[in-house]
């Protein structure tokens, strides 16, 4: 088996050749920005983030930190931190996940069905529960915002 070091080059390798744009911090693989497009049939359709992602000494046996840079407006999502409440990130990762299935899989799904009973933005979960149109509105709007105001470069 391979050592966690070569794992973390080979996920990072993959994520760059999956059309993804990566930016790297202070030179290291452990600590990198990916750019991350809103799914199509959510209403995060059209807006794009910046995910902060840190991969542990002990990748891929423990899960990468994530984290949104940018606003975002989610019941899932500290609106502050940035911080994700993704069971399979925070307690079910396993080493058969890799970093294309964070951005593939596990990000669009929750931002395609965000879950208002485990909520880190209560007022988000709230607007969700009670007025779903109301909640898509208020996300498109920061979602505007961001796309007009925000230049990736």
């Amino acid at each position: 088996m391979s050592s966690p070091s070569k794992r973390r080059e080979m996920d990072l390798m993959k994520l760059m050749m999956s059309d993804y744009k990566v930016e790297m911090i202070n030179d290291g693989i452990q600590e990198f920005y990916v750019h991350f497009q809103g799914p199509n049939e959510s209403p995060y359709h059209g807006g794009v983030w910046r995910i902060r992602v840190e991969l542990p000494d002990a990748y891929p046996y423990k899960s990468p930190s994530i984290g949104f840079v940018n606003k975002i407006y989610h019941p899932n999502i500290d609106e502050m931190s940035g911080s994700v409440c993704l069971d399979v990130i925070n307690q079910t990762w396993s080493p058969m996940f890799d970093l294309v299935n964070v951005f593939e899989v596990f990000l669009p799904q929750l931002l395609l069905y965000p879950n208002p009973s485990d909520p880190l933005n209560g007022e988000a979960a709230a607007l969700l529960m009670r007025d779903r149109a109301a909640y898509e509105q208020r996300v498109k709007g920061i979602e505007h915002f961001l796309y007009h105001s925000l230049q990736w470069q």
